[in-house]
């Protein structure tokens, strides 16, 4: 056999073995299935994370947890049983082996993985880095590109990423980040939005997420879904739900499913492309259970199951993982693999980031493996232009780590904008993984911190303005 740098090898999923881990010894797989069992029993402090680990990680690791928590964090932590079991999935955890697990590395995060003091933060890292706030039409409705909008149905997950993008709004508040919170109430917002939708025939493709559509009440959820069924120009529907993978036995419920099929017949009667996206950044996150749950949906009648995941140092930034990803969402689980977005210049994110050039020689090595149609994009999502394919790059300084882009239409604050087509916006590398030159031309110029926060602070209090 012609010896290839991947070598594809088809891989049975396997479940983890939750009674491993001392806190689910006793669990039994009816309540592992269950989705109340799952929430209920989710880590959300230190002490429960001990309930879970026991003994079985030092002293050590819970401080480095702790200390994260208390410094750092933009997330609070929110881990269910299902994701807790991916981590060291084929072993009993030691403290070294869940260390260096992916899984943990961006779900448990610690103080010890960021970058010391200063470096842990780009300089011009930002709380809502991509502006999404500048561009809501209405609450929690970003219209960035034409004819797509995202709407921010609620602003909580049934788990938290470490490195989230919406940081800004998601989530509870940490010692380090005092979230954003929504003015208006859950069915003031929805209605606001439908109504926007409906007033502005130009969008015809609708992102439903928030947070994470999984932590909505169903009826709440179809109801807003079939409003979006009822507007003619709408076209394409996406949900989007991490815990597709993270709580795949919510995906499971029979009233879920019945619904999804509901939606999935009408969506299909009007001609209108349903489907759900899901975030996956580590081959051993693929599951029976997960690939149960996608099967579910696809079963339900949606046009497609679809992966967005996120580029990530540590985790999935080698073509061996990242083709292995790919193959146990495709193979094992029905997923087709669409995204992977460079991770966002949001604060203490440093240690994650992976420079552009990387990013390229990624997609380079991605090619050929793959049907065409499940080969995934590696995408730089650019503040103020949105999604680029990482070899669209209009120039790139290697050495200070700066690259420059265009874009081809203006988004819903440019509507006066004449130069808004004509201009170059920035992106920034990792300032760490820069040659010695690159590191010291950053050194040499004073850029401050707390002048990007005060910055990022502006833009919200623009977007609330605007809003009235």
């Amino acid at each position: 056999m012609l010896e290839q740098p991947y070598e594809y090898r088809a891989k049975a999923l396997v479940e983890p073995d939750w009674r491993r881990l001392p806190g689910f010894a006793e669990v039994t797989e009816e309540q592992w299935r269950s989705a109340q069992w799952q929430r209920v029993n989710c880590v959300k402090n230190l002490r429960q994370l001990r309930g879970v680990y026991g003994d079985l990680l030092d002293e050590s690791f819970y401080a480095d947890v702790e200390a994260d928590q208390a410094g750092r964090a933009t997330m609070s932590l929110l881990l269910p049983p299902q994701m807790l079991s991916t981590m060291v999935p084929d072993a009993v955890p030691t403290t070294a082996a869940m260390l260096a697990d992916p899984v943990r590395r961006y779900m448990l995060p610690v103080a010890s993985d960021r970058l010391a003091a200063a470096a842990a933060s780009h300089p011009y890292a930002a709380r809502d880095s991509l502006h999404e706030h500048e561009m809501w039409a209405v609450e929690g409705l970003t219209h960035r590109y034409p004819t797509k909008v995202l709407a921010e149905l609620l602003p909580t997950c049934p788990q938290y990423c470490g490195h989230c993008t919406r940081m800004d709004l998601v989530g509870n508040s940490t010692p380090a980040v005092t979230k954003l919170k929504f003015d208006l109430k859950p069915v003031d917002r929805h209605a606001e939005m439908l109504g926007y939708l409906r007033r502005t025939p130009g969008v015809r493709d609708v992102v439903v997420s928030g947070g994470d559509v999984a932590n909505l009440p169903f009826k709440n959820l179809e109801a807003f879904v079939s409003g979006l069924l009822e507007i003619e120009s709408v076209r394409d529907i996406r949900l989007a739900s991490k815990a597709l993978m993270g709580l795949p036995q919510h995906w499971l419920q029979d009233d879920v499913v019945a619904g999804m099929a509901r939606l999935a017949t009408t969506a299909r009667e009007r001609g209108v492309s349903l489907a759900v996206h899901t975030h996956v950044n580590a081959a051993q996150s693929v599951t029976p259970l997960v690939a149960e749950a996608a099967q579910a949906m696809l079963a339900a009648g949606v046009r497609d199951v679809r992966n967005q995941g996120v580029l990530l140092h540590g985790v999935n930034d080698t073509a061996t993982q990242l083709l292995d990803l790919c193959f146990a969402l495709l193979d094992g689980a029905g997923v087709t693999p669409y995204y992977f977005y460079m991770c966002d210049m949001i604060p203490s994110a440093e240690h994650w980031r992976v420079p552009l050039s990387q990013a390229q020689t990624l997609q380079h090595d991605l090619m050929g493996y793959l049907p065409g149609f499940a080969t995934p994009r590696i995408v730089c999502d650019v503040p103020y232009v949105g999604k680029r394919w990482v070899h669209q790059v209009a120039e790139y300084d290697r050495e200070r780590g700066i690259s420059y882009w265009t874009k081809n239409y203006r988004t819903g604050i440019e509507r006066t904008d004449e130069a808004a087509l004509d201009r170059r916006y920035t992106y920034y590398d990792p300032i760490h993984s820069l040659p010695a030159a690159g590191q010291q031309w950053w050194a040499d110029r004073a850029v401050d911190p707390v002048a990007a926060e005060a910055a990022a602070a502006a833009s919200r209090e623009a977007s609330v303005a605007q809003l009235g």
